[in-house]
């Protein structure tokens, strides 16, 4: 099994920085790549942006191009998310994922197996 836990969410202002964390722990050698999903009130869970732990591939979703940067530290087992200008509709639960395999598309929950319980991001207004 593999363990996630995300951390750094809070409150933040609209244009305002925050940075989330994942870190994984388990069997670890089992994932591939990692991921950040995030789901709104009344939404479905969509993908944000995925990371090969080579860093050989990177994938961001269209919304947050050029806003939010992923990253991992591989001796820590963690991933990191860099959110800048934040919006209110960035506001949602955002989730730590990670894939063993590379079956599927980048951009669908479906294709990563494990997940962390997800943390709280507040953008005001």
């Amino acid at each position: 099994q593999v363990q996630l836990v995300e951390s750094g969410g809070g409150l933040v202002q609209a244009g305002g920085s925050l940075r989330l964390s994942c870190a994984a722990s388990g069997r670890t050698w089992r994932t591939y790549a990692m991921g950040w999903f995030r789901q709104a009130p009344g939404k479905e869970r969509e993908f944000v942006t995925a990371i090969t732990w080579s860093g050989d591939r990177i994938y961001y979703a269209d919304s947050v191009k050029g806003r939010i940067t992923i990253s991992r530290d591989n001796a820590k087992n963690t991933v990191y998310l860099q959110m800048n200008s934040l919006k209110p509709e960035d506001t949602a639960v955002y989730y730590c994922a990670a894939r063993t395999n590379t079956v599927g598309s980048w951009y669908i929950r479906g294709s990563y197996d494990y997940w962390g319980q997800g943390i709280q991001v507040t953008v005001s207004s």
